[in-house]
């Protein structure tokens, strides 16, 4: 029984882990060539600014483990549709913000968009701590990395 379990597990953090990754790959065809566009290029950013490497490495280890923690959760919570909610708005918010960012420039509404993917995904960390335990470690760096995130963002916009 157990085995089944942990393949049933492995299931089910496979296909967020496509779903997940497809909102990436769809996310960054939406930024065209943000990151080497001129625009971006010649902002005023943060010191903290990691290289550019970092964000797909950031990015392809957040996904790992948010897929995995959303196999965990989607195991634990009985409210299957409040999930499946919160999950869809965090791929659209994730989406979203880079065209908004990168190809429109509209520095202060990429701003709210990220600030409330920050702010669900800390939802996601706090609330289902106390049910997940040590589980919700997998969210952690997604935290993280979007307040990480926020800071350039706001920068960008106070410094521009």
């Amino acid at each position: 029984m157990q085995k089944i379990a942990s393949i049933n597990l492995l299931v089910i953090a496979g296909i967020f882990l496509i779903i997940n990754f497809s909102a990436l790959g769809l996310g960054s065809y939406l930024m065209y060539n943000g990151p080497g566009s001129d625009w971006y290029q010649n902002l005023n950013k943060a010191p903290w600014t990691p290289p550019g490497w970092v964000f797909g490495a950031a990015w392809t280890s957040i996904m790992i483990c948010f897929s995995v923690f959303m196999a965990f959760l989607w195991k634990h919570e009985a409210n299957k549709s409040m999930l499946i909610a919160l999950f869809v708005l965090q791929l659209v918010l994730n989406i979203s913000w880079s065209p908004v960012f990168f190809y429109f420039h509209f520095v202060l509404s990429a701003l709210i968009i990220i600030v409330a993917l920050t702010l669900l995904i800390g939802f996601f960390l706090f609330k289902y701590m106390g049910g997940l335990n040590w589980k919700s470690v997998f969210v952690v760096p997604y935290f993280v990395w979007l307040l990480l995130a926020s800071s350039l963002n706001a920068y960008i916009l106070a410094n521009n």
